[in-house]
């Protein structure tokens, strides 16, 4: 949730002193048994880098709950546009995402979208971009209002590299259950019985693998641990390896007991759509219609000069820092490919060049405030989304 490059000097403090005591957990599953463990609601996550089935089947099935409600609306003939909304990570910078909603809002184009995705601050946002409208002020108090203080907290140098993580996110936890209770599960389940779904990206670090998880199905199911359990998805997604504590999922197999590590889906990719293995024909051919994406990424796309000095921590941030701005841009070419084979629509906003604010520490409240109004502006005015990644030219005919 940090913005780039700032956790290499956690990343090395804890490689110098990581034989010393952790805390205790119990052992993940087998990697073989991953696809049967389940975490109290059956179906609720798909590994998509093993299995595209499981996530192929659930968006036939939300296809199918779709033209059934049109149906009950007395809504007949093509099907409606499907718009498909993903917001990436960036910390604080999600307060450009938020401001940009609240900005749609105001313009009066701002479609309902068949499906919001989230990593990270994404994922933050996208229980209240899924909703609509009638949430933008939750979006705008919590990217407004809050500070560190809100976030986390220190653990230290030696009780950090000691520990877990350098920082105690009781703070966020406590933010996240605030701001989703059962009313908001309930409205989010209402909506996937229309055919609509929210999905959250995280980061299985005992597989080294993405996983994806139905919130609306968390959300549906009215299991005992379905708030539990959608709260942590949004902790752990939100949660740098290093900076922040990873969240620990119980799952059983076979009735077995294990844990499984998960933690900001950020370390895999920053934004994500649906698995490019997804077999776009079988949607094409069951339900022709015009589909466009669009992609909120809570970030800079250029690369910012900097008087780099020559110091080993600061020779090191700057260079994670750049791995984490070309690993963004590479998963908006990756999904760009996608959309251009399957035919969807690519539209894509960013923080741009002329928005020079600087935080004076992380989530800097007046800068959020700042990003934030510089959001709603754009997503208020008529904004010329991107059709293309950064840097990408289209042939000429």
């Amino acid at each position: 949730m940090f913005r780039n490059g700032h956790t290499a000097i956690i990343s090395c403090a804890a490689l110098a002193l990581s034989a010393c005591a952790t805390p205790a957990r119990l052992a993940p599953e087998a990697a073989s048994s991953m696809p049967e463990a389940s975490a109290g609601i059956a179906n609720v996550r798909f590994l998509v880098a093993r299995d595209r089935t499981a996530f192929q089947a659930e968006a036939l099935s939300a296809l199918a709950k779709e033209k059934a409600w049109l149906a009950a609306q007395g809504r007949t003939g093509e099907l409606p546009t499907a718009y498909y909304l993903a917001i990436s990570g960036g910390g604080d910078n999600g307060a450009f995402g938020a401001g940009f909603l609240n900005g749609w809002t105001a313009s009066g184009s701002r479609p309902e979208f068949k499906m919001v995705t989230g990593v990270s601050t994404g994922a933050l946002i996208a229980p209240f971009a899924f909703l609509g409208p009638r949430y933008d002020g939750a979006l705008e108090k919590f990217y407004t209002t809050i500070s560190q203080k809100d976030v986390f907290k220190s653990r230290g140098m030696i009780k950090g590299v000691t520990s877990d993580a350098m920082a105690d996110t009781t703070p966020l936890a406590k933010l996240i259950a605030l701001n989703t209770d059962q009313a908001l599960l309930d409205a989010i389940a209402g909506e996937y019985a229309k055919g609509r779904v929210l999905l959250v990206g995280t980061a299985n670090l005992d597989s080294l693998e993405p996983v994806i998880w139905n919130m609306t199905a968390i959300a549906a199911s009215k299991a005992p641990n379905a708030l539990q359990l959608f709260r942590s998805v949004l902790l752990a997604s939100a949660s740098i390896p290093g900076a922040f504590p990873p969240v620990m999922i119980d799952v059983t197999v076979n009735g077995q007991h294990f844990q499984e590590m998960h933690a900001d889906g950020g370390t895999m990719t920053q934004v994500f759509v649906y698995p490019p293995s997804l077999d776009a024909r079988l949607f094409q051919q069951a339900a022709p219609r015009r589909r466009v994406l669009y992609i909120l990424r809570n970030a800079r796309l250029d690369a910012p000069w900097e008087h780099v000095p020559r110091k080993t921590m600061s020779i090191a941030t700057r260079a994670i820092g750049s791995l984490t701005t070309t690993q963004g841009i590479g998963d908006l070419y990756r999904i760009y490919a996608s959309t251009q084979r399957d035919g969807v629509e690519f539209n894509l906003a960013y923080i741009p060049p002329s928005f020079r604010q600087h935080p004076d520490e992380e989530f800097d409240t007046e800068y959020m405030r700042e990003l934030f109004a510089f959001g709603k502006n754009a997503g208020a005015g008529d904004y010329a989304w991107q059709k293309s990644p950064p840097g990408f030219d289209k042939p000429v005919n």
